[in-house]
């Protein structure tokens, strides 16, 4: 591959909802530019950014990939990015380092769920947008349906740049709106296609369109709405011109039609990106801080100092630990060694990469611009900048969203118990939506993740890489204990057995505070009926049994407890003394102030096929769920519900069966709540069981 400068590199995300095809079109994209020999295929296995094992097994992507292609003497980075809810937060990482998205939408389902969700990443970014509608060549593919979704939900500045000529099985090409051109193509997936005129039966449709394209060129531009008043139209230079300066603004967002499996419209797609996205120059400057944190400013070019950004990290079988970049300013070579502002040491650089999915192609040096990869650095992880030591810049990391769903894991032999921590330690280098942890109140180790699949995954490659094996199984629900009265109780600690004796006395006042108030103490003694020294023995005490609870051995929470009073002993009071009753007056207090049990309240988003509405909203509220709204879009209903996370820890596999696997789910944790009575008791006398044989077992 020739090295290119960063006028000539376009730097392009491709996102949308899981399905649509973007790894597909980037196969199609390899190809056609002679990247690729062959128009890998998700069916079959083969496509270039979908290697993994994983990822061929479920036929979907995971993790954000890198392919790079040439195309009229600029080079495009393609970054392929997954669209199921499990895996979107690969998408804003990749978008991190880019300078354009195309958003891919199927021509049958239209703009979903994880559509919007990638759109809003790219609008964090701002970064301009064209939209390809793919998977025409689909049965019950629509050229009207589609383009009404994507304008109802993306907005009414979505204009075609194309029609398409046919639909379903008889799509077999595009008109260009701008040069008024008919592509047609021969139906063998070589990509060849003979440009002509227009076919007469769209001749008017065509007509219609482009006048809609020059009227919206037109008024996003005051020179340009002169012109178009005067002479009734604009030229092709200009509507061209005009075009790139409203995409690039992000006033416009031109929509293009492809059916990539068949490779169809793949080229005029790749002219597209070259003609009117930025270049990798096009910004200027990039933001970060100096080492004194205040805000400064890079410029883009290689005559500036050196400095980089990792946006990801992953395993490569052949050539261990990777991680690939955007380099910002300056020319990386193998003869720097970047400094690592993050990590505070310096980096040796070893062989640079431009990757092309699984295939590695060296390169001598990258330019300000450019997204390239580098194996076995040390200590750079996701989110690090490397950057020249006498003139650092740090730039800011993507901040990803918190996990949603948690499985306690187990190792299936003793002798795995080591190798777990280790093991899924490397995993989260390279999966920043992954998080391990140890939850003292129920003594599991948890995996976290942004779903069930994606934990399951997480398991899958721990067995296949490390040769770990774990049992998952849903987590305790970590319910909460609180209150709704208040109570005004003494604790008292007396206790004399020769010699010194103990003695604590305390008086205190526990009420209610709103949900998510988790705890205060206030200290309200005056005139030293407790010494000074005494009275953080007596919070200590309180905190350490509200951990335990007293309702079913939960932490209790949203409560305040305020120390008004008290007694000692100049001889016989001690901390421990005050500690324990500190420890009695919380216990007394909690058991007068009417105790309950809350429970975690989930905000679940479910999407299905319109003919299982009925069904899923059913089993919402079977599951004890308050619906908040419905949505259609296209073929499909979106349904927005609180639900108790005891009633969801299952749900992932429920829905697989409802919908015949075409059911998705987000969830994300809202707020706590109280638990049923009948319910509660339930709860509580499985956990006073549990805790009863825990006893004999230590016994």
């Amino acid at each position: 591959m020739n090295l290119y400068e960063g006028k000539n590199i376009r730097n392009v995300g491709l996102i949308g909802h899981g399905g649509g095809g973007k790894t597909s079109l980037i196969s199609a994209m390899l190809f056609d530019t002679g990247a690729t020999n062959r128009l890998g295929r998700v069916d079959d296995g083969n496509a270039p950014t979908d290697y993994d094992d994983e990822e061929i097994d479920r036929k979907i992507t995971i993790g954000a990939k890198l392919a790079a292609c040439e195309w009229n003497k600029n080079k495009i980075n393609l970054l392929d990015t997954p669209g199921f809810g499990n895996f979107i937060q690969e998408a804003r990482g990749a978008l991190r380092v880019a300078d354009g998205a195309v958003v891919v939408v199927d021509a049958v389902s239209g703009v979903m769920v994880q559509t919007e969700k990638a759109w809003a990443y790219a609008e964090e970014f701002q970064l301009p947008r064209i939209i390809v509608i793919n998977r025409m060549d689909r049965d019950t593919a629509s050229f009207d349906r589609s383009l009404e979704s994507v304008q109802q939900r993306l907005g009414r500045q979505c204009v075609p740049m194309q029609i398409p000529i046919g639909a379903e099985k008889k799509f077999k090409g595009v008109i260009d709106l701008v040069h008024m051109k008919a592509h047609t193509y021969e139906g063998d997936a070589s990509g060849k296609s003979t440009e002509g005129p227009i076919p007469g039966d769209l001749a008017d449709t065509a007509k219609e369109y482009r006048e809609k394209l020059v009227e919206a060129v037109a008024e996003s531009d005051e020179k340009l709405m002169e012109k178009f008043f005067d002479s009734g139209t604009l030229s092709d230079d200009e509507l061209i011109s005009g075009l790139k300066k409203q995409v690039i603004e992000g006033k416009l967002y031109p929509v293009l039609y492809t059916a990539a499996t068949a490779n169809i419209g793949i080229q005029p797609l790749l002219n597209a990106i070259v003609d009117l996205m930025p270049d990798a120059l096009y910004r200027g400057t990039v933001n970060g801080t100096d080492p004194q944190g205040k805000e400064v400013q890079r410029k883009i070019a290689d005559t500036e100092h050196f400095s980089a950004f990792v946006y990801k990290t992953f395993s490569d079988p052949f050539s261990g630990r990777l991680s690939l970049f955007r380099v910002y300013s300056g020319v990386l070579t193998t003869e720097i060694q970047p400094y690592n502002v993050n990590r505070s040491t310096t980096e040796r650089i070893g062989q640079l990469l431009v990757l092309q999915g699984k295939t590695f192609i060296p390169v001598a040096k990258v330019h300000a611009g450019d997204i390239a990869a580098v194996a076995k650095l040390k200590e750079t992880q996701t989110g690090d900048t490397l950057t020249d030591k006498t003139h650092q810049i740090t730039y800011p990391p993507v901040k990803w969203v918190e996990p949603v769903i948690a499985f306690a894991i187990e190792p299936k032999s003793r002798g795995d118990e080591d190798k777990i921590s280790t093991a899924i330690h490397k995993l989260m280098d390279e999966d920043l939506g992954l998080r391990y942890t140890r939850e003292p109140q129920t003594k599991e180790f948890l995996l976290s993740g942004q779903g069930q699949m994606h934990v399951e995954l997480s398991v899958q490659r721990l067995k296949r890489r490390y040769g770990v094996e774990v049992a998952i199984h849903p987590p305790k629900v970590p319910y909460r204990e609180t209150i709704k009265g208040k109570a005004d109780v003494q604790g008292k600690h007396k206790k004399q057995s020769g010699g010194h004796g103990q003695y604590g006395d305390c008086k205190i006042r526990m009420e209610p505070l709103p949900r998510g108030g988790d705890f205060e103490f206030v200290n309200e003694i005056f005139g030293g009926s407790i010494p000074r020294n005494f009275i953080p023995a007596v919070e200590k005490g309180i905190q350490e049994s509200r951990q335990k609870g007293v309702l079913a051995g939960f932490p209790t929470v949203d409560i305040r407890v305020i120390l008004y009073d008290g007694s000692y002993h100049d001889v016989d009071s001690s901390e421990m003394a005050f500690k324990i009753a500190g420890s009695l007056a919380f216990k007394k207090a909690i058991r007068e102030a009417k105790p309950i049990l809350l429970e975690p309240v989930m905000n679940v988003e479910v999407v299905g096929p319109d003919e299982f509405a009925g069904d899923l909203m059913g089993d919402l509220n079977s599951r004890r769920g308050r619906v908040q709204g419905m949505e259609v879009l296209g073929h499909n209903t979106i349904i927005k519900a609180q639900v108790p996370l005891s009633e969801v820890l299952t749900y992932a596999s429920d829905l697989t069966s409802k919908t015949g696997a075409r059911g998705s789910y987000t969830m994300e944790f809202s707020h706590y709540d109280e638990v049923p009575a009948h319910l509660a008791d339930k709860i509580i006398s499985a956990a006073k069981a549990g805790a009863g044989a825990e006893e004999e077992d230590e016994e």
